[in-house]
Formats: C-alpha cells, structure tokens, sequence
C-alpha cells in the first residue's frame, strides 16, 4: 500500500546534536538514500569484518553480531554492515579504539549520554561498527529487532516499504531518516515484546 501515509518522525536530530558527538565534521547528505536489494554476499562481508574485528582486539570482543537491515536475508537496505561490538566498557576508548583504528576503521561519533555509545566507520566494504558495553538496553533492541525481523515477513516487508517511501525523501543526514524511521521501529518492537521475542 504505497499511498500509506508515513508516521511522524518521534524526533529529528539536529545539526548542533550531531557537531557535539561526531568526531570530524558531520558528512551532510542533502539528498535521497539510496537503498540496495539484499545482496546474499553481506553475511560473508560481515564474517571477513568480524574475523578482522576479533583478530584486532582478541577476548576484548566479548560479543560481535550482525545487525541491521544488511542481517535480515531479503530485506532491502542502504550498502552499509551494520556490526554490534560489545567490549568490557566502550566510554574507555585507549582499550580498544587504536587496536580498531590499525585495523582500518576510523571512529566517528562519541555518545557519552546515550549508552556510551561508539561508532566507527570501516570501507571496503561500507562498515558501521557500533560499539557498546555489557547489559546495554540497545544491544537487547538491536538483536530483537534483527531476529524479530528474520522470521515475521510481514513486518518485514511493512520495515521495508516505510524505508523506500522515506529513502525517496530529501534528507539533509542521514540521521535524520533514521529518525524518520523510529516509529515503526518501535511498532515492531512493541510486537516483538509482547509475543515474547
């Protein structure tokens, strides 16, 4: 049902939020997102990404998992893998960032008022590597919504036609479609809770 209409973002980031947690300068977008058919090649990048990840910092990686759209076989999705790293405590950047940085990846944005949270961004292929710490509320989220998603087509597909309507917006960051995009995001993690998952 392409003429549904989309639900209001729950926030917008602004562009002073994100000048205050990005390292660098925040890469504007000004335009469309560009969504990719799943690509069955994403579970091998993720494996080549994880084995570099898990040869760089060895047991400091406590969890590393395959999330987002690029881990749901079928599911359309912007070409970039998004990775979970759990290490022992992610606001203490020197135990893990410079042995990540040698592998290739590049920190990009330092959250410490939500989760202490860390991003680092890889190429060849695309990576957001999210970095978290132990018992954290959004590790819990991430891997509900990857699994939940895994094996209800329907909600599937309702993520999946809300992400092409918004992708055909413009979009001054691509947080800012991100943002667009947690309504339903929460509506299928509504379900995904109350079923138990």
């Amino acid at each position: 049902m392409p003429d549904e209409p989309l639900p209001e973002p729950m926030r917008t980031t602004t562009e002073d939020e994100l000048r205050a947690v990005t390292v660098g300068e925040p890469q504007r977008l000004d335009g469309t997102i560009s969504l990719a058919e799943y690509d069955p090649a994403w579970p091998a990048q993720f494996a080549v990404e994880a084995d570099k990840i898990r040869g760089a910092l060895g047991e400091r990686a406590l969890l590393l998992e395959h999330v987002g759209s690029t881990s749901v076989l079928g599911l359309a999705a912007k070409p970039i893998l998004d990775i979970l790293l759990v290490v022992a405590n992610s606001a203490d950047e020197s135990a893990y960032v410079p042995a990540l940085e040698q592998a290739g990846y590049v920190l990009r944005i330092r959250e410490p008022n939500w989760y202490e949270h860390r991003l680092l961004r890889g190429i060849g292929p695309a990576v957001n590597l999210h970095v978290l710490s132990p018992d954290c509320a959004e590790t819990e989220r991430m891997l509900l919504m990857r699994d939940w998603l895994r094996t209800h087509p329907d909600d599937r597909e309702l993520y999946e036609r809300t992400k092409r309507q918004l992708a055909l917006k413009t979009w001054q960051f691509v947080q800012n479609y991100a943002d667009a995009k947690t309504a339903v995001v929460e509506d299928i993690l509504a379900r995904a809770r109350a079923a138990g998952g």
